[in-house]
């Protein structure tokens, strides 16, 4: 698997590495869970995905910067306890809703979920995903959705 390597396109050509992991480390499976991630928050500062890449046997993820990461409503940190996953309203105005919360056992059981356009959550019901990321700062995994009427 090699590395994962994170690279901030500062424009102009100019890329810049700055978070790398290495397979010894971080799982295949969390390798892929990550790379289908279109956001990445660290260190309080959010970064959209804009290209997913192979070089030299190693795993690259071209982001840009957005800015700082606003918080949403109940936000924690989950690490050390293992892997998470939320479902949040992608609304700002509702400060990012936290509609539910669900431990999984592995990366795999969260790309189940960021492989899909519509997810079924537990107690919930059928909802419309509209974006997805992956917290470090907080060790979660997030999935921005919508109900199925409005889409």
């Amino acid at each position: 698997m090699g590395k994962l390597i994170y690279y901030i396109d500062k424009g102009n050509g100019n890329f810049e590495p700055f978070v790398e992991y290495s397979s010894e480390h971080v799982g295949a499976d969390e390798f892929y869970a990550r790379q289908l991630c279109t956001y990445f928050i660290y260190r309080g500062t959010q970064y959209e995905r804009t290209s997913n890449e192979m070089e030299n046997g190693h795993n690259v993820i071209v982001v840009k910067e957005l800015g700082r990461n606003l918080p949403g409503e109940h936000e924690r940190s989950y690490h050390g306890e293992g892997i998470h996953l939320e479902f949040r309203s992608p609304n700002e105005k509702e400060n990012y809703r936290l509609i539910s919360r669900m431990p999984c056992n592995t990366h795999f059981d969260v790309m189940h979920y960021l492989l899909k356009d519509i997810v079924d959550i537990p107690m919930v019901g059928q909802m419309l995903v509209t974006s997805n990321e992956i917290d470090e700062d907080r060790g979660a995994y997030v999935l921005y959705v919508t109900d199925l009427e409005g889409a």
